[in-house]
C-alpha cells in the first residue's frame, strides 16, 4: 500500500513538522525467556526512534495470548509493572509504530492478532507492501472482513486462506504473495517466525540472550538488554524458532530457491538507524562520518567552524571537520524535551518556528563563517529557518553541506515522504535557486557515488545497484502494483472508520 504523504499547512510551525522523513516502524520478539514482555518493552524503547505514534506487545503463557496496545511513547506506558504483569508468558513480540498505511488509530496498532483454525497468530512488520491495497481489494471481493486499515492485516487473511497444513508453511505462502520492503515477525503458540523481504530493503537481525532467540529491527535493541548479536536475517529468508515440549528450542532457516542480491535501504545509513547500530554488517556511525569526509572532498569551502544540524547531522559534521581541518563546534543546541504538543500552536507560538526545537549557540557562531552540515533536505523549510537563526546569531556567512544527494522521488517501502512536487529538489530548476530560497551563501549535496563509497566502499553499480536508492535516483527495486494500478481519483490509502477520541 502506498505511503501516505504529508500535507502541511501554510504556517511555519506545521511546515517544520512536515519537513522531515519519518521511519516506518520497529519490531522486537523473544522466545522462551521468563522475562519476555519486559525485555520486549526494553527492546522497543531502544527502537523508539523508528516510530513514536504507538506501541503494542503480545505475549503467550502456554494457554492464552495477551495483548496491550497504547498510543504514544513506549516509556509512557510499558515502564509500569502493573501493565507488564498483564503480559505473562515466556514468549512475546512487540512493535513501535509510525503509520505509513492506515490512519493513527488504536485498531491499527500492531502486533495484529487473529484466531485461526490451528490456533492464534500475532503478526507485526516494519516496512510497506506495494501490492497491499490490490490484495486487500481481492480478499474483500471474496467476502473477507477487514477490521483495520493496516496492510499487515492482509497477511493475516492470506495466512488464514492458505491450504498448507503447518503454520510455518501458511505464513511463508502468505508472504510470498507480498511485494515491497518488509521485516516481519509472527508468533504462534509455539513459534517465533522472522522474515525479511526478498532484497532486504528493511533491516532485521537475530540475537540471543541466555540461550533464547531474539529478532529485532536494529542491533541497538540487543545492546539495550545485553543480548548477543548472532547475524542478520538474510534477504528472502524465513527463520523459524520453535519451543519444544521439553523446553528446548529448535531453529530452522528457510531460504528462497532463487535468492536475489541484497539491496539494503540507503536511508537507514543516512538518517533512520541509530548511529550505534550495525546495519548489514556496517557501522552506521562510521558510515555517516565517511559521508561527511566525502562531502568535504567534493564540496570544500573556506570557513571558520563546522556546525551540525542536530542530531542527524552530527556524525557527518565530525567527518567533514576532520577531512577539512575546520574546527567542529556545537553551534546549535537541540531541545530534546519539546514535542509537537508542547504548546497549543497558536499564531504567536508558530512565530517561534524552529527555535522551539533548536537554539543557536551564539558564542560559537557570532562573527564566524559557518558550515552547516545536515543529513538530508526534504522540503527545505527547516533549512530556511535554521539559516536565518544562524545569521541572527551573528554568523558572517552560512554554507550548507548536505551528507546525502537531493531527494527527487517518493518512497513506497515504508518511509513517509511528501509528494514529489513538494520536494525541494523538484521545486527549483537549479542548485543556485535552492540556495537562494534557503538563504545560504552556498549549498552542496553529497553525490550518489560519494554516498555509496561512504556506506559500501565502492561507487554505484548503475547496472546492478548495491543499495535501494530510488528516492535519489528513481530506480525502484520492485514492482509498484498499487501505485501503477490506481486511478488518479482513488485514495492512496484505505480508511473506513474514524475512531473517537
Amino acid at each position: 500500500m502506498e505511503s501516505p504523504v504529508n500535507h502541511p499547512s501554510d504556517d511555519s510551525f506545521d511546515d517544520l513538522e512536515g519537513d522531515t522523513l519519518h521511519e516506518e516502524c520497529g519490531v522486537f520478539g523473544i522466545l522462551g525467556h521468563s522475562d519476555a514482555s519486559t525485555l520486549t518493552a526494553l527492546g522497543l524503547h531502544a527502537l523508539q526512534h523508528r516510530g513514536q505514534e504507538a506501541a503494542g506487545i503480545v505475549s503467550f503463557d502456554g494457554r492464552q495470548f495477551f495483548t496491550e496496545k497504547r498510543m504514544g511513547l513506549v516509556g509512557d506506558h510499558y515502564t509500569d509493572p502493573a501493565l507488564l504483569a498483564k503480559l505473562p508468558g515466556s514468549m512475546a513480540m512487540g512493535h513501535t509504530r509510525y503509520s505509513t498505511t492506515g490512519e493513527v488509530a488504536l485498531r491499527n496498532v500492531q502486533p495484529l492478532f487473529a484466531e485461526l483454525e490451528d490456533g492464534g497468530i500475532a503478526i507485526a512488520h516494519n516496512g510497506n507492501f506495494t501490492n497491499g491495497l490490490t490484495l486487500r481489494r481481492q480478499i474483500i471481493a471474496t467476502g473477507a472482513i477487514c477490521q483495520s486499515t493496516s496492510d499487515t492485516e492482509v497477511v493475516l487473511h492470506l495466512v488464514a486462506r492458505s491450504r498448507h497444513t503447518s503454520s510455518t508453511d501458511r505464513f511463508i505462502d502468505a508472504i510470498r504473495q507480498m511485494e515491497g520492503g518488509y521485516a516481519m515477525l509472527a508468533m504462534t503458540r509455539t513459534k517465533l517466525i522472522a522474515a525479511r523481504d526478498p532484497i532486504g530493503i528493511r533491516p532485521l537481525v537475530m540475537g540471543e540472550l541466555d540461550g533464547k532467540p531474539i529478532f529485532c529491527s536494529e542491533t541497538c535493541a540487543l545492546d539495550m538488554i545485553g543480548a548477543k548479536y548472532i547475524r542478520d536475517v538474510e534477504n528472502g529468508e524465513v527463520v523459524v524458532c520453535e519451543l519444544q515440549p521439553d523446553g528446548s528450542i529448535t531453529i530452522e532457516a528457510r531460504k528462497p530457491a532463487r535468492p536475489q542480491p541484497e539491496r539494503p535501504c540507503l536511508f537507514e545509513y543516512v538518517y533512520f538507524a541509530r548511529p550505534d547500530s550495525m546495519v548489514a554488517g556496517r557501522s552506521v556511525y562510521a558510515a555517516r562520518k565517511r559521508m561527511g569526509m566525502n562531502l568535504a572532498k567534493e564540496a570544500p569551502v573556506e570557513a571558520d567552524v563546522v556546525v551540525p544540524v542536530p542530531d542527524g547531522g552530527t556524525p557527518a559534521a565530525i567527518g567533514y571537520a576532520q577531512a577539512s581541518g575546520i574546527p567542529f563546534e556545537l553551534g546549535i543546541i537541540r531541545n530534546h524535551y519539546v514535542g509537537r504538543t508542547f504548546i497549543e500552536p497558536t499564531q504567536s507560538i508558530r512565530a517561534f518556528g524552529v527555535k522551539l526545537k533548536h537554539s543557536a549557540n551564539r558564542a560559537e557562531i557570532a562573527g564566524k563563517r559557518v558550515v552547516l552540515i545536515d543529513d538530508s533536505i526534504v522540503r527545505g523549510t527547516t533549512s530556511l529557518k535554521i539559516v536565518q537563526m544562524i545569521r541572527d546569531a551573528g554568523a558572517t556567512e552560512v554554507h550548507i553541506r548536505v551528507a546525502s544527494p537531493m531527494i527527487y522521488y517518493s518512497d513506497y517501502y515504508g518511509i513517509d515522504t511528501p509528494d514529489p512536487e513538494k520536494l525541494l529538489a523538484n521545486q527549483h530548476k537549479s542548485l543556485q535557486s535552492m540556495c537562494e530560497f534557503i538563504g545560504a551563501d552556498s549549498l552542496a549535496f553529497l553525490s550518489i557515488d560519494g554516498l555509496y563509497e561512504a556506506v559500501g566502499g565502492e561507487k554505484r553499480n548503475n547496472v546492478a545497484p548495491q543499495f535501494t536508492d530510488h528516492y535519489f535516483t528513481g530506480d525502484y527495486p520492485t514492482q509498484l502494483t498499487d501505485l501503477n494500478g490506481r486511478a488518479k481519483n482513488e485514495p492512496k490509502q484505505v480508511s473506513l472508520l474514524k475512531e473517537a477520541g
